[in-house]
């Protein structure tokens, strides 16, 4: 998934290729990742898109087909999810640019996060109730 993760994902397959049912498959990836298999594909389609929007020579739709997602409304959707402002500001953003940062902290401050409370990351919004 992180190689093609602009390929559908077949979970069925996948699973046939290691030798479990899918289900199991998808229970096990999610206690190694964290997350569902799907969740984790998106997350790294996310992070690409990140990484092209960035360089600005493509369009929001243009990165949205070329990271593998074929809805427009999906891929925003879950990209202002994961990063907290739409592709579109975040693409027009010159404070997100990580020139002259080294590969390293720019790899870290430009990560996509699911679950900011596990991350340690405070997003504006109402507070957590528990």
């Amino acid at each position: 998934m992180d190689r093609e993760y602009d390929q559908p994902l077949d979970v069925a397959a996948l699973a046939r290729g290691v030798g479990m049912s899918a289900g199991h498959l998808s229970r096990q990836f999610r206690e190694a990742y964290g997350e569902p298999p799907y969740s984790y594909l998106m997350t790294r389609r996310i992070e690409r898109a990140m990484t092209l929007l960035r360089r600005g020579d493509l369009s929001v739709t243009e990165v949205c087909f070329a990271v593998g997602c074929s809805s427009l409304g999906t891929f925003s959707t879950r990209f202002t999810e994961l990063v907290g402002v739409p592709p579109s500001v975040y693409r027009d953003d010159p404070e997100r640019s990580t020139e002259g940062m080294i590969a390293c902290v720019a790899k870290k401050v430009t990560r996509p996060v699911r679950n900011p409370a596990a991350a340690g990351v405070r997003r504006s919004g109402p507070a957590p109730r528990g």
